[in-house]
């Protein structure tokens, strides 16, 4: 059996395995260990991966990339709309609101939508992990990044399964890298705790978490993020600076030819990477445009200063992991970075300035997430044993229930049934009285992100009825599962009923008393490796019912179908 740990990059994938000795970064066919998320469209046939990104280039209006930022999002998405513009292909809006993306593929044109796309790179990194080990890869573990919402997840799981493949769990980046960090360290302290911070600068965004480790085990104590702060950001700066430079010396508009564009973007992040280790960088680019050869220089000090609005928002996401978490920069021992964007002198010199102490880069800046992902995979398969080390995963969001009472002149009740913060995964039972179906809706709350929707879902619970004529008891489970999505798994209708139970001489215990007890008062349902609570849940009157008591009297358990409508706004 394969364990096998997929980084899925906004820019480029990396595929981590597990082996005998430990986790290895396996190579594409290229030999190369990062593999461009990018598909491309041909006349008769399509490019994946390497060969996608070799021929984006040439047929740049068929090449599909950064398909991570097009998932799960609605198509109005401002966030999504900045996105489109500075994207070669077209994008249009979809009969259900989301993005649909046209190419011409095999002469004619399709369109696809960003779920197909990923499965399509998820199936070329499978392959690659198949030629690597030569068996079947179907378990796996899938890095996402730690915002995101319901619907992407579940789009992240349904292009899995396209691609034939059985995701263990949806790992956040921020976890990986902290897993990857941990469970080599055998100086851990047993009482006290370490507290590290990992601040990951992406492609297209910023992650920063804060970590508490003792002996073998770590625990999330703050997730912050800013969705569109990376290395992406610094090229566009650079990219429009020597764009208005070109149009002023050379008379030539890049923006009015495709190919143009992304040349002068690769020149650009090329660019970037030589003012990271040089004070100065030369950019030389032949027949950019109308047969003319481009030439451009500039300083670091230069590009840091027309990078400042991008510089300037470093800070929020350190300000905001370090309140969560409850600690100062005193109580903050480490300070690791990594990520691809982070290499970028002036993001040290913020992460130093804030922290008072500088960041330290003991990991693989871009195979800590792969790494991570491959040694969470092996945790959660039978076919390798691991040193022992519990990861203690938050929830980034607080998901709530919201339904109306039973009399209509009454507002809409909401309970919090996982708060941020909460364990992964996690049940909890609210008990209800009803008299008749009812709609429950799952929200997500108290969160400053406008990019995260409120409403989750809708599930409509009954129909139902009571045989003594009152409002039912309803006994509801919500599951917040291994992959961070919310649902209610099941409604039961709890009735009670009075049995004469003859008691004879011998007072002998009738066969199935067991059974009737443990069916009287089984109501908290258990999870392995999860968190099972008892919530509140509010009756049709506003009153609420916090627990089950036992009675010595057998219950007849109802149970009834449940409508789910999953909702998209």
């Amino acid at each position: 059996m394969s364990v096998v740990g997929f980084d899925l990059g906004n820019e480029s994938c990396i595929v981590g395995v597990a082996r005998q000795r430990g986790i290895d970064v396996v190579l594409n066919e290229e030999s190369k260990r990062e593999t461009p998320a990018i598909v491309c469209f041909g006349d008769k046939q399509r490019f994946i991966g390497t060969a996608g990104a070799a021929n984006s280039t040439m047929n740049p209006k068929n090449s599909i990339s950064q398909i991570k930022r097009l998932l799960g999002r609605k198509f109005a998405d401002p966030e999504l709309q900045r996105d489109l513009q500075s994207f070669p292909f077209r994008v249009s809006e979809g009969p259900d609101g989301f993005p649909l993306v046209h190419a011409r593929y095999l002469g004619e044109e399709h369109a696809f939508t960003p779920t197909q796309l990923l499965a399509m790179v998820l199936s070329n990194l499978k392959a690659i992990a198949e030629d690597n080990l030569k068996s079947a890869v179907v378990d796996c573990c899938i890095g996402i990044p730690v915002y995101f919402t319901d619907l992407q997840r579940r789009s992240v799981l349904d292009a899995a399964t396209i691609a034939g493949l059985r995701p263990l769990r949806l790992f956040h980046e921020t976890t990986a890298t902290a897993l990857a960090y941990g469970i080599y360290k055998t100086d851990l302290p047993e009482n006290d705790q370490l507290n590290v911070a990992f601040v990951d600068v992406g492609h297209a965004s910023m992650q920063v978490s804060i970590v508490g480790y003792k002996k073998g085990q770590l625990k999330m104590l703050s997730h912050a993020y800013d969705r569109s702060l990376g290395g992406r950001d610094f090229d566009e700066a650079l990219f429009k600076h020597f764009a208005a430079k070109f149009k002023e010396e050379y008379k030539i508009d890049v923006y009015q030819n495709a190919r143009a564009c992304i040349r002068l973007r690769v020149a650009c992040e090329k660019l970037k990477k030589m003012l990271s280790a040089n004070p100065e960088a030369p950019m030389n680019i032949e027949c950019l445009m109308d047969e003319k050869d481009v030439r451009g220089f500039i300083k670091r000090d230069e590009f840091e200063q027309i990078s400042a609005p991008v510089l300037e928002r470093v800070k929020g996401p350190l300000e905001k992991a370090l309140a969560e978490a409850g600690l100062t920069t005193e109580s903050v021992h480490f300070v690791e970075v990594v990520g691809s964007g982070s290499r970028v002198p002036a993001i040290i010199r913020i992460i130093t300035e804030f922290f008072g102490k500088e960041p330290r880069r003991t990991m693989n800046a871009s195979e800590c997430v792969a790494r991570g992902c491959a040694l969470q995979c092996a945790i959660l398969s039978p076919t390798f044993k691991v040193r022992e080390f519990q990861v203690n995963e938050g929830f980034p969001f607080s998901i709530a229930l919201s339904w109306k009472p039973d009399s209509q002149n009454n507002e809409p009740q909401q309970t919090v049934v996982f708060p941020k913060g909460n364990p992964i995964p996690s049940v909890k039972a609210l008990t209800f009285y009803r008299s008749n179906t009812f709609a429950v809706d799952v929200l997500n709350v108290e969160t400053e992100d406008s990019q995260v929707t409120q409403k989750i879902s809708t599930y409509t619970i009954g129909p139902f009825q009571s045989s003594k004529g009152e409002k039912a008891k309803l006994k509801v489970k919500v599951r917040l599962n291994i992959h961070g999505i919310v649902s209610l798994e099941s409604a039961t209708m709890l009735e009670e009923e009075e049995v004469e139970v003859p008691v004879s001489a011998t007072s002998e215990v009738p066969k199935d008393a067991n059974k009737m007890e443990t069916d009287a008062t089984d109501v908290n349902m258990q999870e392995p490796k999860g968190t099972t609570d008892t919530a509140e849940g509010a009756t049709g009157d506003g009153a609420q019912d916090s627990e089950e008591k036992s009675a010595p009297m057998d219950t007849d358990a109802k149970t009834f179908h449940m409508v789910f409508t999953p909702k998209e706004s």
